[in-house]
C-alpha cells in the first residue's frame, strides 16, 4: 500500500525480496544489499538482518506539520494536546527485515524507524530509543512507516507516537508484526507471546544498524531503552520486557498499557459471558493463530464455528476488506459471538454460568446468527469451572494465579501465552482505563498487579487513566484530566454509547503521553 509519497520498490529490490523469500531454508541466499547485512543461511543468522541498509526515508516532517496533520483526526486536538509542546521533526524510516514466525521459521517483515530531527539538543545526538507494540489491526495493509495515508489502518497510531515520543526526542522502533504490511503470511501469530517478542527484538536489532547511515545521520543510541505498546502491543511490549530480561539484554523500563497480559483469565471470562467489543474479530484472528502455532485445537473449523461462517475463515484476517465489508458480505456476524439461547450441559450451575448476560456491554455479544458454536463454547467454560484461573475466582485467589491445570486445548494455548509466570527487573508502568469495554481492565491490568504484589515499592506502578486521584498522586493528573475531558467530550457528542464505542482509542492517547512521563523519569 506504498503511497507516491512513500516511493516503490526499486526493480532491483523487488527482486532481491523475492528470491529471498523463495529460499525454504535460506540455506542459498545471501544479502548484499548492505556492508552491515550478513550472509543469511539459517533462522538464527537471518534475525535482524536489514534487507536494505540504509532503510528508505517515506516521510519527513518538520514538527508543525506533525501538528497540523493530527487535525485530519477525529481524535487528533487530544492527541495535540497529550503530546504538548513539541521540540523536533520526525523523519519516518520503512525498515524490512528477517524475523521468525511462530514455527521459527524465517519470514521478511517490515517496520517503522522514526527518528527525531532538528537543531535542537534534544532532536539530534545520542538519543533513547522506544520500542514500540501496536495493537490489534483487522487490516492486513497495516503499515506505521506510512503517516501519509489517511487511508492506510495505521496512520492513527502512527501519528500518534511520532507527534507523543519522536517529536520529543525519542526513537521510535516499532515493527508491523508478521502476517501485514509486506510480510508474505497469510495469518498473524496473535498473542503468540514468544514470536511477539522475537520479532520486536529483530526490529530494534536491525534498526540500529541503520544509525550513521539514514539521512539524519548525527542521531546514535544513547543506551537508554524503553519498551511500550497498546492494546496487543501491551501483550507484545510485556512479553518483549520478559524475553529480553531473560536473555540478559539491557532495559531501562517499560510501559505496557491496556493490554490482553492474562491471557487465559481474559478469555475465561469472555467463554463465561463477558464479551466486550470487536469479540467476532478477535476470536478468528486469536483461534487461528492458536491452531497454526500448536495444530490442536480442532480437526475442522466447523467444532468452532457455525456452518455458515467457517468456510474460509482460518485466511480471513487480518483482511485487505474493511471490517464493515466483512459484516456486510456476510463473512462474520457484526457483533453476536454466541448464541442468545444458552447451551445446556446437564450441570445445571454451567447452565446459569453460560446464560446471556444483562449489562449494557456483554450483552451486545449474543444472538442469532453467532459465531461460535455452543459446543465449543461449552466445552472451555467446563474446563474453566473445573480448572478455575485464580483471577476470575470470587473473591479473587491470593496473587491471581493462572489455573494449575487446564486440559482444554484452547485453554492450554492461552496459558501458554499468558505474562502470569516472570517478576520483572526493571521498573514498569502499566496504564489503562477502569471501564474499558475491550480489554478488560480487572481481568488483565489488575490481575497482573495482585500476581506482582510481593514485588517491592515502585517496581511495578499501575495508572488507571479513569480513576480519581486521591489527592497524594498528581503526577499524572493532567493525563487523568484530560481522558476525562475527552470522555465528556464524547458523552456530548453522543450519548454513553460513543463513550463506550471510543473508550479503548482514547485511552490510548493518555496512557501513551503518560507512559513518556514516565520514560523521562530515566532519561
Amino acid at each position: 500500500m506504498d503511497s507516491t509519497s512513500a516511493g516503490a520498490l526499486s526493480a532491483p529490490r523487488k527482486a532481491l525480496l523475492a528470491a529471498a523469500l523463495c529460499c525454504s531454508i535460506l540455506s542459498a541466499c545471501g544479502g548484499d544489499d548492505g556492508e552491515d547485512t550478513p550472509r543469511v543461511t539459517d533462522a538464527a543468522s537471518a534475525r535482524g538482518t536489514l534487507i536494505e541498509n540504509p532503510p528508505r526515508r517515506t516521510q519527513s516532517l518538520a514538527s508543525a506539520a506533525v501538528l497540523d496533520r493530527l487535525l485530519s483526526l477525529a481524535n487528533g486536538q487530544s492527541i495535540r494536546e497529550a503530546a504538548g509542546s513539541l521540540s523536533c521533526g520526525v523523519d519516518v524510516h520503512k525498515i524490512e527485515y528477517w524475523t521468525v514466525d511462530a514455527l521459527n521459521k524465517p519470514v521478511a517483515v517490515s517496520g517503522a524507524m522514526m527518528v527525531p530531527v532538528g537543531s535542537g539538543s534534544m532532536c539530534t545526538g545520542a538519543r533513547p530509543i522506544v520500542l514500540y507494540g501496536h495493537g490489534t489491526s483487522f487490516g492486513k495493509d497495516y503499515d506505521l512507516s506510512d503517516i501519509d495515508d489517511l487511508n492506510n489502518p495505521a496512520f492513527s497510531e502512527g501519528l500518534l507516537i511520532a507527534a507523543i515520543y519522536v517529536a520529543r526526542g525519542y526513537v521510535v522502533v516499532a515493527p508491523n508484526y508478521v502476517g501485514y504490511d509486506k510480510s508474505r503470511n497469510t495469518s498473524h501469530p496473535y498473542l503468540i507471546a514468544e514470536q511477539s517478542a522475537k520479532d520486536m527484538v529483530d526490529a530494534l536489532t536491525a534498526s540500529r544498524k541503520a544509525f550513521g547511515k539514514i539521512q539524519a545521520n548525527t542521531i546514535s543510541d544513547s543506551g537508554k531503552l524503553f519498551v511500550s505498546g497498546y492494546s496487543q502491543g501491551g501483550h507484545v511490549a510485556m512479553a518483549t520486557h520478559r524475553a529480553m530480561q531473560a536473555a540478559g539484554q539491557s532495559l531501562t523500563a517499560s510501559a505496557p498499557m491496556s493490554g490482553p497480559y492474562a491471557v487465559a483469565a481474559f478469555l475465561d471470562s469472555v467463554v463465561q459471558g463477558r464479551v466486550g467489543f470487536s469479540s467476532t474479530l478477535f476470536m478468528p484472528m486469536l483461534t487461528t493463530s492458536f491452531q497454526t502455532t500448536y495444530s490442536n485445537l480442532y480437526l475442522a473449523s466447523t467444532e468452532v464455528y457455525e456452518d455458515r461462517y467457517a468456510s474460509g475463515i482460518e485466511t480471513l484476517l487480518p483482511s485487505t476488506s474493511p471490517s464493515e465489508e466483512l459484516f456486510s458480505s456476510g463473512k462474520l456476524p457484526e457483533k453476536a459471538l454466541f448464541n442468545d439461547t444458552a447451551p445446556v450441559t446437564g450441570d445445571p450451575a454451567l447452565d446459569t454460568l453460560l446464560q446471556r448476560p444483562t449489562d449494557r456491554i456483554s450483552k451486545q455479544g449474543f444472538g442469532t446468527p453467532n459465531l461460535v458454536r455452543n459446543s465449543f463454547r461449552a466445552a472451555i467454560a467446563r474446563d474453566s469451572v473445573a480448572n478455575p484461573d485464580g483471577a476470575l475466582r470470587s473473591p479473587p485467589q491470593p496473587g491471581a494465579p493462572a489455573a494449575a491445570s487446564p486440559a482444554h486445548p484452547f485453554r492450554i494455548a492461552a496459558k501458554t501465552n499468558d505474562m502470569r509466570n516472570w517478576q520483572p527487573v526493571s521498573p514498569m508502568l502499566m496504564c489503562g482505563g477502569n471501564a474499558d469495554p475491550t480489554v478488560f481492565f480487572d481481568v488483565n491490568t489488575q490481575a497482573m498487579q495482585r500476581f506482582w504484589s510481593s514485588l517491592p515499592a515502585g517496581r511495578v506502578n499501575v495508572l488507571d487513566i479513569d480513576g480519581v486521584s486521591d489527592g497524594t498522586e498528581t503526577r499524572y493528573a493532567a493525563q487523568r484530566a484530560g481522558f476525562a475531558n475527552a470522555k465528556r467530550a464524547l458523552e456530548r457528542s453522543g450519548g454513553q454509547n460513543s463513550v463506550d464505542l471510543n473508550y479503548h482509542v482514547t485511552a490510548a492517547i493518555y496512557c501513551t503521553a503518560a507512559s513518556r512521563d514516565f520514560f523521562d523519569s530515566f532519561k
